[in-house]
């Protein structure tokens, strides 16, 4: 994030630097791995934390906070009880053909929705390549509100970094990032 320095990095970084960390990790294994809570909805919850909660936790300080808030969110809503339906991944089977190919020119929408997306800020608008089609996954922007899995096919695009952060930006890089199909147009 702008205007918070460079980011440390510690040589030999243990996995968990407290053992709280690994229980918090396994608690959130538990709440995905019985259905009581969707990876969408968990990254949701800490996308809504106050900028100076966000600000003040460690990484799995945010995990813990978020998952206080679907844990309580799953007991008013009766869903603590064991599930007993298999967990299935995010690959999901879609009906229609994908729109775009590997190569095909797209441009990100400039969209906003409200609420949780996939869809970062800095490629809104922008163009980019199509270099990789996935399988078609959960669409984590309905997934997060508990309003349907709503698959969709998924690309990788291609970016350069001049296209996303201007005439400044290191030559003949570029980012890729994974975007769903209702985020893209052709140009």
């Amino acid at each position: 994030m702008h205007g918070f320095g460079t980011v440390e990095r510690e040589p030999d970084e243990p996995l968990f630097h407290a053992p709280w960390e690994g229980r918090v990790l396994a608690m959130m294994g538990f709440l995905l791995a019985r259905g009581i809570a969707n990876i969408d909805a968990f990254r949701h919850g800490i996308e809504r934390m106050p900028p100076r909660a966000y600000l003040a936790n460690p990484y799995y300080g945010r995990w813990l906070t978020a998952i206080e808030g679907l844990v309580r969110e799953a007991e008013a809503n009766g869903r603590l009880a064991p599930v007993d339906a298999p967990y299935r991944g995010f690959f999901r089977d879609v009906a229609g053909a994908p729109r775009f190919r590997t190569g095909d020119a797209v441009a990100a929408r400039n969209l906003h929705p409200a609420g949780h997306t996939r869809l970062p800020r800095y490629v809104r608008g922008r163009r980019g390549t199509v270099v990789r089609r996935h399988p078609a996954c959960v669409f984590p922007d309905t997934h997060a509100h508990g309003r349907g899995e709503s698959p969709q096919h998924l690309y990788a695009v291609r970016f350069a970094s001049s296209e996303l952060f201007g005439p400044d930006a290191e030559p003949n890089a570029s980012v890729t990032v994974d975007l769903f199909e209702s985020y893209l147009d052709a140009p």
